[in-house]
């Protein structure tokens, strides 16, 4: 079943057209005239349209029709629209494939032809934003490793047994937690087992995204929004459409566009940038942070009924510090991607390497222990990696500086405030003076 507009100036043609595609169990809207036409679209998202060439101000040319097709282009590009008049020619036909149409039909109509052709252009539509999704989510895949959640620490038990009980369901979830802890590979476990795992996980790292393009981003836009924007683009919320929306660095989304995202978790219906045109999607979100959401609640600075729709349930995850029983098996994970990585001949850890993976903070949590592991499988030239392959850096006494590198000093200095900030990314980055954006370019650029 479709949605179709139709467009006529004829009440007995417009009837007429709504009983018969009626019976093939298409919806329709009927307008009588090119501004109701252009009211309607604005409104709403179609299938497709069908409508006449001629109006009021020209009952034979088709000029009016004509001039129509080339707003209707620069609305939705991929709309089909399949134009009908009693005055039809070769050349008005001609015309009307040029500046957008998708086929033509003259009247009076052959009902089965003008089915069939309803038909394949709403197959061809279909066709053609699945396979523009499909790339778009191929693309986003292809950007991500699939990992292990690994977790046998008493810490992490209410974690895995939120995970079990809540990841069946819609309801949307919050995770928190410091820099690293593995909040992404939980929204995945939360994916994996819900009743959308078929559908799409589509991630956006909102702290990456500047204010610019965060609504491109979330909501796509249409051709000439902006100067960029050459084509029409889908956005995260459509591609995540009957799947999960991961929502990463939650805390970083501007203020003044934080209400879009509200009315979306509400409704499921937004706008693409330089559209009015109004589109439904249902999504299950999941988010994450590493801030005080609620302080930023109490500072002004985050939406109170933004928090209470995407806090329907919350997990939270503890530091690596406060699950060391994990550190072996995870530094043992790691090694093993590694090995498959860069086939080195290294057997594993010696007692040595682990005690130190043991006593080391880890203020960059399990991101940074994989990034450790992969130093190491580098570093190392014998069958075990001992502790100096690790690199391991003590936050208490700086080394002396005149024997580190510009980057080595700044990644200290990094390491050093968080660990003061207990892994909190956000009072980390105001304590060095430095933009939330900037900060998190370092902490990714070191492993963080």
């Amino acid at each position: 079943m479709a949605r179709l507009l139709i467009a006529d100036d004829q009440a007995d043609v417009l009837e007429a057209l709504r009983l018969l595609l009626k019976g093939e169990g298409h919806t329709t809207e009927l307008v009588r005239s090119p501004e109701g036409l252009l009211e309607a679209l604005a409104k709403a998202d179609y299938d497709l349209v069908l409508m006449d060439l001629n109006y009021a101000r020209d009952t034979t040319s088709g000029q009016e029709g004509l001039e129509l097709l080339g707003r209707l282009q620069a609305l939705d590009g991929t709309l089909p629209v399949v134009v009908m008049t009693a005055w039809g020619s070769v050349e008005t036909a001609v015309e009307a494939m040029r500046r957008g149409a998708k086929d033509f039909c003259q009247k009076p109509w052959d009902n089965a032809r003008l089915l069939a052709t309803i038909r394949t252009q709403l197959e061809l539509r279909a066709a053609l934003r699945w396979g523009r999704n499909l790339e778009a989510e191929n693309q986003l895949l292809r950007q991500e490793r699939p990992e292990e959640l690994i977790a046998e620490s008493a810490a992490m038990v209410p974690v895995l047994q939120l995970i079990e009980r809540i990841g069946p369901s819609d309801a949307n979830a919050l995770i928190t937690g410091e820099n690293g802890t593995g909040k992404g590979m939980v929204a995945r476990a939360l994916h994996r087992v819900s009743r959308r795992a078929a559908k799409p996980l589509v991630t956006v790292n909102i702290g990456g995204l500047s204010e610019g393009v965060f609504e491109s981003e979330l909501f796509g836009h249409v051709k000439g929004a902006f100067t960029d924007a050459r084509a029409d683009r889908v956005g995260r919320f459509e591609l995540a459409d009957e799947g999960t929306l991961f929502l990463d660095e939650i805390a970083n989304i501007p203020p003044a566009l934080q209400a879009r995202l509200l009315r979306v978790l509400e409704t499921g219906e937004f706008e693409r940038v330089g559209s009015s045109q109004t589109r439904r999607v249902s999504v299950r979100v999941i988010s994450a942070t590493n801030a005080d959401l609620a302080g930023e609640v109490a500072a002004g600075r985050f939406r109170r009924d933004l928090l209470f729709r995407l806090n329907t349930v919350s997990i939270h995850l503890p530091p690596l510090r406060e699950r060391t029983q994990d550190i072996p098996r995870l530094a043992a994970h790691f090694l093993e991607e590694q090995l498959g990585r860069y086939r080195k001949p290294i057997k594993g850890f010696n007692a040595e390497a682990l005690a130190a993976l043991g006593r080391h903070t880890w203020p960059g949590n399990v991101r940074e222990l994989s990034h450790v592991v992969e130093r190491a499988v580098l570093m190392c030239v014998g069958e075990w990696i001992g502790p100096d392959d690790l690199g391991l850096q003590p936050l208490q006494g700086a080394p002396p500086l005149e024997n580190m590198s510009l980057d080595e000093v700044e990644e200290f200095l990094i390491r050093k405030t968080l660990a003061r900030c207990g892994g909190n990314a956000l009072r980390a980055a105001e304590a060095l003076g430095l933009s939330r954006s900037a900060f998190y370019r370092r902490l990714e650029k070191y492993g963080l």
